[in-house]
């Protein structure tokens, strides 16, 4: 066994002392971590003080219990070990009733040294791999979640929840980046159809000329470049759910044939005539006003209305600007795990005008710019100096929130910081030209950072206000570097 691996740990439980002495010496020599029980009583208190064991041999025949009664308590334990039975007086009918109970495997004594160890490598390996796809399984459904407590959130997440049982057709709308897909998995993993192929096809990332192909497959020299026959993306999702993202983005013709699936549970591949039966559920998405792609002539009418049986809107971030600090915390978590770095956050000032930011892009847009921050940013919490100048450059960014203040004085003060921030940020942290920019005195502008507890990490280190007999045209001896210049 690779010294690097975990190692695995292996209970054998039989009434056989020499047995048990046997598949010690053959389980530890092969690296195992060896554990042991001469009845059920013994067997389920190891258990219990070790449950990372991974493996149990487990004799069908026990002097206070019988082998398989012990095998079905076992299996129902939260994460259970494999287990492998063994016998000495093993029938066919035995091994199929263990097999049913959830048995791995049925060895026959006398126990084979070979065989032993090849069933116990094959049980480990099937665990292994079990293991590793739950993992992938879990990291996808952090990455897939969907954050928000806003009542637009709460209400979409109640539609999504009535649906999602059903075989009904669903058109999702809503601007780019909203997250559309996030919706679409939903409804498929909290469907009846949440264990069978989940397919997405993107309808504007495909050429018009392999759209159909993509789709519903072809027959091997279909066109020139089909060497062979594809099974269409209609076919993979046979049983689950197909998720048609940017439909508004599909041809007339290909529009024609999606209808055809849609009503009759069809398709054809190209250059076949035969006939392939389909149950799929179809998600729809696009970003597009489609009653006005209609009017257009550019979406077909009876597709529009066949797909939208259900329909569901994503609202854009700017509309749940209060879900901001809860998303950016949840991508904080995601990407700090991903790259191995210690938790990192945003300061509630940095969080502040984010939450007044149009987010043009949405939720892919925020995203993207807190993992980029994640990943350059090396201090643990993340202020405002450290966005981009983008951020800072809204009309409304010097306006204090409203409702958070109380008194003139409260109001005047918050605008001055931010507009002092703002102008900071412009002047790449130089206090002597920002303080020439906004005609100040630089002694002024410094008890204004103080005051405001405003600290301008530079070269040599952070700003500090210059001493009361320093004349406020003069520049400080010690200031320089420190000012960001």
């Amino acid at each position: 066994m690779n010294q690097k691996e975990r190692k695995y740990r292996l209970l054998v439980v039989d009434d056989e002392e020499n047995i048990r002495k046997s598949l010690r010496m053959i389980l530890e020599y092969e690296g195992y971590i060896f554990y042991e029980a001469g009845d059920g009583v013994s067997a389920r208190e190891v258990l219990e003080d070790h449950p990372e064991i991974d493996l149990v041999l487990l004799d069908i025949r026990l002097p206070d219990t019988d082998g398989l009664a012990l095998l079905s308590e076992i299996k129902k334990k939260p994460f259970p070990p494999d287990i492998i039975m063994i016998s000495g007086h093993g029938t066919i009918a035995m091994a199929v009733e263990a097999t049913k109970l959830g048995a791995f495997d049925f060895l026959e004594k006398p126990l084979h040294r070979e065989r032993v160890l090849l069933s116990v490598r094959h049980a480990l390996e099937a665990r292994k791999l079990r293991t590793t796809v739950q993992d992938i399984r879990k990291k996808a459904e952090k990455k897939y979640q969907i954050i928000g407590q806003h009542p637009l959130m709460v209400s979409l997440w109640q539609e999504i929840r009535k649906i999602a049982p059903t075989n009904a057709t669903v058109l999702i709308q809503g601007e780019s980046g909203t997250g559309k897909e996030l919706v679409a998995r939903a409804i498929h993993d909290l469907s009846p159809r949440a264990g069978e192929n989940f397919v997405q096809v993107n309808c504007a990332a495909i050429p018009e000329e392999l759209i159909e192909s993509e789709l519903f497959g072809h027959e091997k020299g279909a066109f020139t470049g089909a060497t062979e026959r594809q099974s269409g993306k209609f076919e993979l999702a046979d049983g689950g759910t197909i998720f048609l993202d940017e439909i508004g983005d599909m041809s007339l013709k290909t529009q024609s044939k999606v209808l055809r699936v849609l009503e009759e549970g069809e398709v054809q591949r190209v250059g076949s005539s035969k006939i392939i039966k389909v149950d799929v559920r179809v998600i729809a998405a696009t970003n597009k006003d489609l009653k006005k792609e209609m009017k257009e002539g550019h979406f077909r009418e009876d597709l529009y209305f066949r797909l939208n049986v259900v329909p569901l809107q994503v609202p854009p971030l700017r509309e749940r600007k209060e879900d901001i600090p809860l998303l950016v915390d949840y991508f904080c978590a995601v990407y700090s795990e991903e790259n191995n770095f210690r938790r990192k956050k945003f300061s509630p000032e940095a969080l502040e005008i984010m939450m007044k930011y149009p987010w043009k892009g949405n939720v892919r847009e925020l995203r993207n710019l807190v993992e980029r921050l994640i990943i350059l940013t090396d201090k643990e919490t993340i202020g405002p100096q450290d966005l981009p100048d983008y951020l800072l450059q809204e009309k409304d960014l010097f306006l204090p929130d409203l409702r958070r203040i109380k008194t003139l004085k409260d109001f005047r003060e918050e605008a001055e910081k931010n507009f002092i921030l703002f102008k900071l940020k412009s002047n790449n942290w130089n206090v002597s030209k920002t303080a020439r920019e906004i005609d100040t005195p630089r002694s002024n502008l410094y008890k204004k950072l103080e005051q405001y507890g405003i600290k301008i990490k530079a070269g040599a280190g952070e700003a500090v206000a210059p001493s009361s007999d320093e004349e406020e045209g003069e520049e400080s001896p010690n200031s320089a570097g420190q000012d960001g210049r």
